[in-house]
Formats: structure tokens, sequence, C-alpha cells
């Protein structure tokens, strides 16, 4: 593969040291190769190494498995899970899979049960995984073994604070390492909430598009694009004054006090609260919203010494954190990126709630989730479907990511974590090094 004469600069070196075999062809210092979205044989390679096979994958929020024997259906990649809380409050993580003839056993997306039983053939299992009992076991002979047929088991089930994540590598480092400094964004997000309570709704608002997985996370810590991508919506920011929310990405950001981090491991942040200033500035930047007014009224007569707190935890974080290679969160959102096919992906955003505020705090917090999604949303997978298609010159073969090169923007911190500008593809070359690992198949 040869760079094309219309690109200014010739490939760049290797992305890292870490880059093995074929990949250092794919994966340059300031692009990847376009066959990484458009080709199948890369995407289910990925479904084994990068889902589970070598890293931690997010699968729900502890809030949604609410009781013993609780349980929720979700996808570690493409592979069908039920994750469950057994009747001592314990989290498992099965495969949907019977292990007699390979039918899904759960088709609900969530509830309580002790037991599983396959519609099948009747093979049922408890909600740890064993093998109960199976009809008529003496067709089996006289040496079948129920405890040598259980489910299939997610190897590792961690939880950081309520974010609960899976491996299929056993050598794996621990959830707490790989997470690193992003633990501290979380901490942010989650001690926002008074006592740290975070509570995942049951309703998602799913989005599907036609394009690669990677194109989400691409964006996801992209600080170039809302100025031109998000016009209207910044355009009507800009209306009701010149400090509205996002307004100030259209206006040189790299100039302003917004900044972008590198956190290791494939995650990244973007910071937007410096465009902000002092309490009750979210609350007062954020865009129209119906029954705003009689809502603030509301709590400024009924709380006035906290009024200022409890309206900025109505809007959302200032915060786009990025953990690699699947959750975003946006604000007040959860947002999983699930690869469905290499040309197709769905997102599904999970609004969040709140304990220890007053009810009309969660009331306008669910309302001001609403926006972004409905509004914004739409504007960014437009794009992903359009670069998708424009993948299809095979003629053009490389996709840039080299905004940030040589300009002098990064800055290394003391723990390891590099301060750029956001509109700098750091996130990206990033992020394809720790793609660049697992797909090489190198132990997290």
């Amino acid at each position: 593969m040869t760079s094309q004469k219309s690109v200014p600069r010739g490939p760049g070196k290797t992305a890292t040291a870490l880059a093995r075999g074929r990949w250092s062809a794919h994966v340059l210092e300031d692009r990847v190769h376009r066959t990484l979205y458009t080709d199948p044989a890369v995407f289910h390679e990925e479904l084994v190494k990068v889902y589970g096979g070598q890293s931690w994958v997010y699968l729900a929020h502890e809030s949604q498995l609410p009781e013993p024997n609780s349980y929720l259906s979700v996808n570690m990649g493409q592979r069908p899970l039920i994750l469950t809380r057994d009747r001592n409050g314990e989290l498992h993580g099965i495969f949907n899979r019977c292990s007699h003839r390979g039918a899904t056993l759960c088709r609900d997306e969530s509830g309580t049960a002790r037991s599983f039983q396959c519609p099948y053939h009747g093979w049922t299992f408890r909600n740890t995984g064993e093998l109960v009992g199976a009809p008529w076991p003496e067709g089996y002979g006289p040496d079948f073994d129920r405890s040598k047929f259980g489910l299939r088991r997610v190897n590792r089930i961690a939880s950081y604070r309520g974010f609960i994540f899976g491996t299929l590598n056993d050598d794996a480092v621990s959830l707490g390492e790989w997470l690193g400094p992003a633990r501290g964004w979380l901490d942010y997000w989650i001690d926002r909430a008074p006592g740290g309570e975070v509570f995942v709704r049951s309703a998602a608002f799913r989005m599907g598009f036609r394009g690669n997985w990677k194109l989400a996370y691409d964006n996801a810590g992209d600080g170039y694009h809302p100025a031109f991508s998000h016009r209207s919506l910044l355009d009507m920011a800009s209306r009701m004054g010149d400090a509205k929310d996002m307004s100030y990405f259209g206006k040189t950001p790299d100039d302003g006090p917004m900044k972008s981090y590198a956190l290791g491991h494939g995650h990244s942040v973007i910071d937007q609260r410096p465009a902000h200033d002092g309490p009750g500035s979210f609350w007062s930047n954020q865009r129209p919203q119906p029954g705003r007014e009689k809502f603030e009224e509301l709590i400024r007569s009924q709380h006035p010494a906290d009024a200022d707190t409890l309206l900025d935890l109505c809007v959302g974080s200032q915060i786009n954190l990025s953990i690699f290679p699947n959750l975003l969160i946006i604000g007040n959102q959860i947002q999983v990126i699930e690869p469905l096919a290499v040309d197709r992906t769905q997102l599904t955003w999970h609004a969040t709630t709140i304990g220890g505020v007053p009810p009309e705090v969660n009331t306008i917090r669910i309302r001001t989730q609403e926006d972004f999604p409905a509004f914004g949303e739409p504007d960014d997978q437009a794009n992903f479907e359009e670069v998708q298609r424009g993948l299809a010159v095979v003629e053009d073969e490389w996709i840039l990511m080299n905004r940030g090169l040589g300009t002098g923007w990064q800055e290394m911190t003391e723990d390891g974590v590099v301060k750029t500008t956001v509109t700098d593809e750091l996130h990206m070359r990033r992020y394809y090094e720790e793609w660049v690992r697992l797909m090489a198949g190198e132990a997290t």
C-alpha cells in the first residue's frame, strides 16, 4: 500500500513499537488504512481480540440489576450475554447460549429469575450458570454428568463504582489498573450526585447507523467537528447569548480554556468545564427547554441556599469521557457502542437519575437528556454514514488523524496523561496504539 499523491505528506512512522506484523502497515503515526473500517475480516478479528478477548469491555451499570435474582440481557461485542445477580447479590456473566444445541435461553431484556430454561429442549440452568437438569436424562446414558454442561461464563467480571466490565482474559490486569487515570474522571461524574448515587433508567434510546463502530469512537473525543457538524445547534445557542452551551466550540476552540486528555489504554476525555465559571454557570449556560423557568422558580423558592448546586446537577457534567472500546460518558448519559457488522453499528443511550436530590431535579435532568440524542446525534450519525460511503473509494487508501502533530500542543502530566487542545486528533492516535496492541494478541 502506498499513499496517494493528493495527500500532502507521505506515510509517517509506525505509531509505536507496539505495532506487530501486518498492523504496522495499517496504523501509521499520522493515519490509518481504510480497510480497518471496511474489511469484514478485520471486524471479526476485533470481535475476538478487542471485545473481550484481551481487554475489559463495559457491560452494564449495577443499578440495572437492582435486587437479588435480577438479570439483564446485553452483548459482549456480538456475544449474547446474561448478566445476573444471584440470591446473595453476587454478579455473574453467563453466555446466553444453551450448552446443548446453542439456542439462546433468555429472550427478555431484563427481569428476575432464579433459573433459565431453554425453550428449545428444556435444559434448565441456575442464574449462576450450573445445569440443573435435562428432560429425560436417561437418554444421555449412565455417564451423563450435569456438572460438565453448565453455561459458559465470562472469565472475569468486575465493577468500578457501579460500572460493570467483563473480560475473557484470565491474565488481564485488574479493572482499576486498566482504567488508570480514567477513574478520576468517572469519580467526578459519579460524585456530582449526593452520596454518589447514580441510577440508569430502564428505558433506552437506540440509534443505528450504517458505518463501522470505530467511527463513533473517533468522534467521541473529537472537538474539531462541533463547529461544522452541529452548526444548527450552535446557531440556536448563540442566539441565546455568546456563552450558551456548546457555542464555545464554534469560536476558535483551541484558543479557549477547554482541554482534551489522553488517559492511557485508549481512554480519553474532553473537558468543557473550564468554559464555565462558578456555581450555577452550568445551568445559566444551558440551552432553553420546555418548562425550564417554572422548575427553576420552584427549586429556588424551596431550596434557596442550594439552588445553584441543584440546578447545575440538572445539566450535563460538561465532560465527554471515552472508555475504550465501547463506553462513552456524554453529559449525564451513558452511551454504549454495539458493533453489529463491519458497516453497521448501534448506539444505545441510557439516561440517568441521581439520589439525594428533590424530584424536580431528576425531572429536569431527564428533559435535558432528551436534547442531544434528538438534536445533535443525528448530525453525527449522518457523518458516520457518509464517511463509510467515502471509504468505498479504494484508490484513496488513508484516513488522516494528523491534526496536532508537530504543533507542540501536547503536554505530559505527572501521571503520564497527555494534555492537549480540544481539536487535536491525539485521542485517535492513542486509542489506535491500544487497538494495535490488542489485535497483536498482547495481554492487557
